[in-house]
């Protein structure tokens, strides 16, 4: 009896959800960061640049969906890629909206941070296990989805 009730014990989360979270990526983001510090950009912006590249230009607002930004975040963290000319924001379909587009020079700074990326890529998983890397990223989908599932329940209401 005392193991089951141990086991139970063992079962429910301790402490704040949010700032465990909160450690694991910035001791994360600190690795990759490191990785991709030769390159001049920060793991956020070569996610920029790579879901630029991997989905072509997109609307701003559609840009930080995807990427799950607030469109400030976004837009914060879009003007040092402009500055560099590694992406341009231009007109859209309509005179009311933008396209954001990688340029032919962030292309091939993507390409060049790719290779850091993919390095420290390899050293996660080498120090944590591909297995555990794998059950991460399927328990953060799985997390994400019923967090989006509850948020459109609610807007539903």
């Amino acid at each position: 009896m005392r193991t089951t009730t141990h086991a139970k014990a063992a079962a429910l989360p301790r402490g704040c959800t949010s700032y465990k979270l909160r450690q694991l990526a910035r001791r994360v983001g600190r690795e990759y960061d490191a990785m991709l510090a030769a390159t001049g950009l920060k793991t956020s912006q070569y996610s920029l640049l790579s879901c630029l590249s991997t989905d072509g230009p997109q609307r701003p607002a559609d840009l930080a969906a995807q990427m799950r930004l607030d469109a400030s975040t976004l837009t914060r963290n879009l003007q040092p890629l402009v500055t560099q000319g590694w992406i341009q924001i231009g007109p859209g379909e309509d005179q009311r909206s933008r396209l954001v587009t990688l340029t032919d020079a962030g292309r091939a700074k993507r390409s060049e941070a790719q290779r850091s990326w993919k390095t420290a890529q390899l050293a996660l998983n080498a120090r944590l296990g591909p297995e555990r890397v794998a059950q991460l990223h399927a328990l953060i989908d799985d997390c994400l989805a019923l967090l989006e599932s509850a948020d459109e329940g609610a807007a539903d209401d």
